[in-house]
């Protein structure tokens, strides 16, 4: 009869028992046990398995126009979040033909950040039966927090994390510029917090109070 493999708690718990078995003698010393090969790359297999199993956590940041914060939110998580996060952005009101600012797309390419796909777009394309159902939302201007938002399909948790806009202002092109490096920096502070919590952190009952402890610069419990 096939015997099953064993659990991942139960390879660990076993390799630590190997480590720290008692001497028969106080003066003795146990050699290092070696692990045998076997059991290691089947740990290794275990593991990875259960991580490519999960799957990312849905993320979408919104904005008035979804011209420009939203936009370096949305680039800036995909390029920090390693797989564990897919992020999406829109806005409450684009104008017709809205794209996003050039000045942003300019910051994002000269941090070493993907541009590809970025787009403009209204939050009612999130808010469709078939679109992918988030996880978080998170307004990243005062204006669209104000506003009464579409029925999200899952329910997702909220929380608002407010920036000031790079692109308001009569500033010269480079007083902009400056803003829109100043602006993308704040995002990746807070983001870079965001993606190494801990998966407790980040589970349904508690990424809400996560995301909105981040906004008040605490760090989450």
């Amino acid at each position: 009869m096939r015997q099953d493999r064993p659990s991942p708690v139960r390879l660990v718990a076993h390799l630590l028992s190997l480590r720290l078995r008692p001497a028969a003698h106080p003066k003795a010393l146990l050699p290092r046990a070696a692990v045998p090969p076997q059991v290691s790359n089947l740990l290794a297999a275990e593991i990875n398995q259960m991580t490519t199993n999960t799957q990312p956590l849905n993320v979408l940041f919104l904005c008035t126009h979804n011209s420009a914060r939203s936009i370096l939110a949305e680039a800036l998580l995909n390029h920090l979040g390693r797989g564990r996060f897919k992020a999406y952005s829109a806005g409450s009101s684009p104008r017709e033909n809205q794209k996003p600012n050039p000045l942003a797309l300019e910051t994002l390419a000269n941090a070493g950040i993907s541009i590809e796909g970025l787009s403009s777009k209204s939050w009612d394309e999130f808010a469709k039966p078939d679109a992918p159902h988030m996880d978080l939302v998170i307004t990243v201007c005062d204006n669209a927090a104000g506003e009464v938002c579409p029925y999200w399909p899952g329910q997702p948790a909220t929380a608002h994390w407010g920036y000031a806009d790079p692109s308001a202002g009569d500033g010269s092109d480079d007083e902009k510029r400056e803003a829109f490096r100043q602006t993308l920096h704040l995002i990746r502070k807070r983001l870079e917090l965001f993606v190494n919590l801990p998966l407790t952190s980040l589970g349904k009952l508690s990424i809400e109070k996560t995301a909105r402890d981040l906004a008040q610069d605490k760090d989450p419990a």
